[in-house]
């Protein structure tokens, strides 16, 4: 186990490596940055039909084309290696041949071939549900939910666009899978889709998650079955969020999906953090930066990065700095008499990775276009609570969820709220999810370090007490 030297970092808003050699300071990559939205430009100016769908993107969903962009294959030029090179690119060695990818930004990858002509690729969900919403009559690569998927959607005299789904495979060219497995994938999928959340004994509801993912893993290997389980999650936590749908509605007409997504956040009670970040490690996620928001926000949080799917996770806690010092997300934390922002939000909902479901799910978009158009659409947002260059954040007014009396009379027998604030959440519900608006630039792949606290506190479920007139 790592511990931190107390006289070597302070104690306010913090961002703590999760081992020695891995430090996780996130810069901002500027040349890298330039050189990717110099090729997307080149290959929107090269086609029409391209460059109407970026400017779709951004009237029609609030996004950016660059940001939807999977990866691309260029021509073999010398000056163009040196380029990436110097940009922080390196070439890597893939089943698909040599790529250059970028280890310390949000880049797509980029392959160098002779092709006759260079190619984009954008990510969706679903590649006959971009074909069909573009009425494109085009011939799939690969089997249906095969870990990956393609379509040539357009071509134009020097560039060609490709669509790409992905379900846990990185491979640029397709591999035929055998029809007994894309049968597993389908079943475990509906499992997943269907899996049971409430339960008395919550570490029953933590078993019956890993028996089903123990089978979806024997059956599809780690990555494709975390693929599936957190497709399965975004549908749960979209089913009860109206921003969330709204939005989905709105990618779901250019055939998008939710490909676009950043990060997915749990938040989870101290008894059973251990177990979400268990859970999150069988599915082949490794634990990156640790977050702390400092005394007065009294909450911590693990991101974990799963490298084949690129899927990345927020757990959050109620957290104090002594208990900073050890590995809280494996050690173990032990209940308190009084419970913080997050921990009450678990009180009143559940377990995030159980009943209550996600907190919030963050994609990337423009970030003005995508507050202005929600707000036309009735979804209101909070202030923004990063507001830098590279890196802009803001949630949409949260999701009032109705409390269960069983809960609320819990919490106030074990004093964990008064008898008035009991009341409130008993005829007015409480903050339930989010969807988080954020906008990357520079491929800086980190987050705010000091002014996520406040937000934390702002969702703190106290905060929707009506106030008597």
């Amino acid at each position: 186990n790592w511990r931190v030297c107390p006289n070597r970092l302070p104690v306010e808003s913090m961002t703590l490596p999760s081992s020695p050699s891995s430090q996780f300071q996130w810069t901002v990559q500027t040349k890298a940055a330039t050189l990717i939205q110099s090729q997307v430009d080149r290959f929107a100016d090269e086609s029409p039909a391209l460059r109407k769908l970026g400017e779709r993107m951004l009237t029609e969903t609030g996004t950016r084309l660059v940001d939807w962009v999977d990866h691309l294959c260029l021509r073999p030029d010398a000056a163009l290696a040196k380029q990436l090179s110097l940009a922080g690119f390196r070439v890597k060695q893939t089943a698909d041949g040599d790529c250059w990818q970028h280890d310390a930004g949000i880049f797509p990858l980029i392959r160098l071939t002779e092709a006759d002509k260079p190619a984009m690729a954008i990510k969706v969900d679903s590649v006959v549900d971009f074909l069909v919403a573009h009425r494109l009559n085009a011939t799939v690569q690969g089997q249906p939910r095969s870990p990956s998927r393609t379509a040539l959607a357009r071509e134009s005299n020097n560039s060609r666009l490709l669509v790409i789904e992905r379900h846990a495979s990185r491979r640029l060219e397709q591999v035929p899978i055998a029809p007994e497995k894309i049968e597993c994938a389908a079943l475990h999928s509906e499992a997943l889709l269907l899996r049971k959340r409430e339960f008395a004994n919550p570490h029953v509801g933590w078993a019956h998650a890993g028996q089903l993912l123990d089978a979806a893993k024997r059956d599809l290997g780690v990555d494709w079955a975390c693929d599936l389980f957190f497709a399965a999650e975004r549908r749960y936590w979209q089913s009860r969020n109206r921003a969330a749908q709204i939005q989905k509605m709105r990618q779901d007409r250019l055939g998008l999906g939710w490909a676009n997504h950043d990060h997915h956040t749990y938040r989870s009670s101290r008894q059973h953090f251990r177990s979400l970040i268990r859970l999150l490690e069988s599915l082949g996620m490794t634990c990156r930066e640790r977050f702390y928001g400092g005394a007065q926000a009294g909450w911590g949080a693990q991101v974990l990065e799963q490298p084949a799917t690129g899927i990345v996770v927020f757990a959050d806690v109620d957290l104090s700095a002594e208990e900073l010092m050890g590995d809280f997300a494996h050690d173990g934390l032990d209940p308190r008499r009084e419970l913080g922002t997050v921990g009450l939000w678990c009180a009143l909902h559940g377990e995030a990775m159980l009943e209550a479901g996600m907190h919030h799910l963050e994609c990337r978009f423009d970030f003005d276009a995508a507050r202005q158009q929600l707000a036309r659409e009735g979804i209101d947002t909070m202030p923004p609570f990063t507001d830098m260059p590279h890196l802009k954040q803001a949630f949409t007014r949260g999701e009032i969820w109705p409390v269960t009396s069983e809960r609320i009379e819990a919490a106030l027998a074990n004093g964990f709220v008064t008898p008035e604030q009991a009341r409130q959440f008993k005829a007015n519900g409480s903050l339930g999810s989010h969807l988080e608006i954020l906008e990357r630039r520079g491929g800086y792949k980190g987050f705010n370090q000091s002014g996520i606290s406040d937000i934390i506190r702002q969702t703190d479920p106290r905060k929707s007490i009506r106030r008597p007139d």
